[in-house]
């Protein structure tokens, strides 16, 4: 799978804003740290937002050179180690389902710029 664009919900579209104000961060840095922080609380089910109105990314500005490991965290994260055939879009929802519940982790823990330090201190 590979992807030219992506856009995330609306309403994380706000909340990497305030993010991104509030940390010091770039939305694409948001949005990857926000990933991540979700793909380890594990898999995630429901319905993913109307994306219309929300922020786009072209997808190098999103995952630089390492989109197919970005995809490849997110199938192992959803269905372990075997090999799924899943449509695409599918798999899409759940990219955006996770950035969404990331970014809602996120906004709890980044506050500042040294909430940012303290955190990517801690997970190296």
């Amino acid at each position: 799978m590979h992807i030219n664009k992506f856009r995330i919900s609306s309403t994380a579209t706000g909340q990497v804003r305030i993010i991104s104000q509030r940390a010091g961060l770039t939305p694409n840095l948001v949005c990857r740290m926000a990933m991540l922080s979700s793909f380890e609380a594990g898999p995630i089910s429901g319905i993913s937002e109307d994306a219309r109105d929300g922020l786009e990314f072209n997808a190098y500005t999103l995952f630089g050179d390492f989109q197919p490991l970005f995809i490849d965290l997110l199938k192992y994260v959803e269905f372990g180690p075997e090999e799924v055939e899943i449509d695409d879009s599918d798999l899409l929802d759940r990219l955006r389902l996770h950035i969404d519940r990331g970014v809602r982790q996120l906004s709890v823990r980044l506050k500042s710029p040294a909430d940012t330090a303290e955190l990517i201190a801690g997970s190296v």
